[in-house]
């Protein structure tokens, strides 16, 4: 019943809807929403899922997407309006949900390694092959990758209308600086002892043990997938500590820059480099600039994002030389990125078969050696791994859906008639924008990066709406101001205009 774990582990999967009831039930609309995804995340074993036929596994992404949404819909009485506003984020949408679907029509045939052929005979060695074949994918497994994107997706459709408020955004940032409160327990404690909580709780460790181990030391993995996905975490943290002090008064000032500090120390007890870089890079950034400065650079970060596979894939990102100027302070970090590198040109070279809609699941989007099933491929990146899955389509469609908020924000706040953006929020689209760019070497896509994304989507489309209106009301004052003018204009005669050029307004 139970794909990986112990009894625990299947008593969490199955309690967890319990959980969401209560946390619905207890805590106002907004903040049992950002929880029951949340804590979910936090807590709930990696791997272990329950798997059932046709509809996808349920698992700690699944199950508290579900059951959000069950509850939200119970509580409504309605299914609420799902669809972004704008027909190009409707496009998107659609590309999301349905691109799956094809990519398991287009991939039914079966990759077999170790196979010669002389003349309609074919001969296959067994005691040379590692791996015998790759299964076609059955047309049946179309509605189970349209029923995965669709339990994916449900955060970002559930945050879209009841987190779209700027109260609601604080609450997400305020549920952040909480959360890397509790999280900094287990953190400092494998930090100390080893990463050996997720084995002592539901039996298992999640990842490679060896990866657990950096510079004489251990870094949390705690519950989550890897000690990459922690150091996020932790970066996410300071940057909500960041705002919350950016924003609050000077009697209170103290207190949360410790916080801040406090933050940043989890950052540094990962012994991630990249979390490092971005905490000491936005992290000021939020401190010292105004907001619609950080929602340009969120824009900027999230062009480069999506111009990124472009750009590799035409051979304009000078890969040689990055590997060497990083050689130069740091041998071991160079060949891993060396090796990064050219793991992801045989995976473009291999997706340029099938550019659209990709190899699909099992495994295919991998290189392999045509004689014995070797894999001759590992990746990390989340972009490469949707291309290899989906395809082109199937990229544009995911990735430009997390960039359709920053893109939108962006474009509302830069008009006149915009009001202020508030620090939490451009905040936020900052957070959203750099888990993008944590995308491009790892795959920390989580159902908390949905949440954020619809959440900035809603106050993006009330933000334009907002603009419009006053952009329209300023019309309106202006046409009845001429209006005015021209009823006035017959008593001139007593006293004649001067000639000269002038403004209407």
């Amino acid at each position: 019943m139970i794909q990986e774990g112990n009894i625990i582990a299947l008593l969490v999967l199955l309690a967890w809807p319990l959980v969401a009831v209560v946390l619905f039930k207890k805590l106002p609309l907004e903040r049992a929403l950002i929880w029951s995804i949340l804590g979910a995340y936090m807590f709930m074993p990696q791997i272990s899922a329950i798997d059932l036929p046709i509809v996808p596994a349920l698992n700690k992404e699944t199950i508290p997407n579900l059951m959000a949404f069950i509850i939200c819909l119970s509580i409504w009485g309605k299914m609420p309006d799902l669809f972004p506003k704008s027909t190009f984020g409707r496009v998107l949408l659609v590309m999301f949900i349905v691109s799956p679907a094809i990519t398991v029509l287009t991939n039914l045939e079966i990759i077999r390694f170790g196979v010669d052929q002389f003349g309609s005979m074919a001969l296959v060695d067994p005691n040379a092959l590692e791996t015998w074949a790759l299964p076609g994918l059955r047309a049946y497994d179309s509605v189970s990758a349209l029923a995965n994107q669709i339990f994916l997706m449900l955060p970002f459709f559930l945050a879209r209308v009841v987190l779209r408020s700027e109260e609601a955004i604080r609450e997400i940032l305020f549920a952040l600086i909480v959360a890397g409160a509790i999280y900094s327990l287990p953190m400092l404690w494998e930090t100390r002892m080893s990463p050996q909580l997720h084995t002592q709780i539901y039996g298992f460790f999640q990842h490679d043990f060896a990866q657990a181990m950096r510079n004489g030391g251990f870094r949390p993995f705690v519950f989550m997938p890897h000690g990459l996905w922690v150091a996020f975490f932790a970066f996410m943290c300071t940057m909500a500590a960041a705002a919350s002090l950016r924003e609050t008064t000077r009697d209170q000032a103290g207190k949360r820059l410790l916080i801040v500090a406090f933050m940043f120390g989890l950052v540094v007890i990962c012994k991630s480099m990249g979390a490092l870089l971005f905490a000491l890079m936005f992290v000021p950034i939020v401190l010292v600039f105004r907001p619609r400065f950080h929602l340009t650079i969120a824009a900027l970060l999230a062009v480069l994002v999506l111009s990124y596979p472009l750009l590799r894939g035409s051979g304009l990102i000078p890969t040689e030389r990055l590997v060497e100027s990083i050689e130069s302070f740091n041998e071991e970090r160079a060949e891993s990125l060396n090796y990064r590198f050219t793991n992801e040109d045989r995976i473009l070279d291999h997706v340029s078969a099938k550019p659209l809609f990709g190899w699909g699941g099992w495994g295919r989007f991998m290189v392999y050696d045509p004689e014995t099933g070797e894999s001759q491929s590992i990746v990390d990146g989340q972009w490469i791994i949707t291309i290899g899955h989906y395809g082109w389509l199937g990229f544009i469609a995911m990735f430009g859906l997390m960039a359709l908020p920053i893109f939108s924000m962006w474009r509302h706040a830069r008009k006149p008639e915009a009001p202020p953006i508030p620090i939490a929020v451009s905040t936020l689209t900052l957070i959203l924008a750099v888990n993008m760019v944590d995308m491009l070497p790892n795959a920390t896509l989580i159902p908390f990066t949905w949440l954020i994304a619809g959440a900035l989507l809603g106050y993006a489309e009330a933000l334009g709406e907002t603009t419009r209106n006053a952009y329209t009301n300023n019309l309106r004052r202006a046409q009845i101001g001429v209006v005015m003018g021209q009823r006035q204009s017959p008593g001139s005669r007593e006293n004649p205009r001067k000639p000269g050029r002038r403004t209407v307004l």
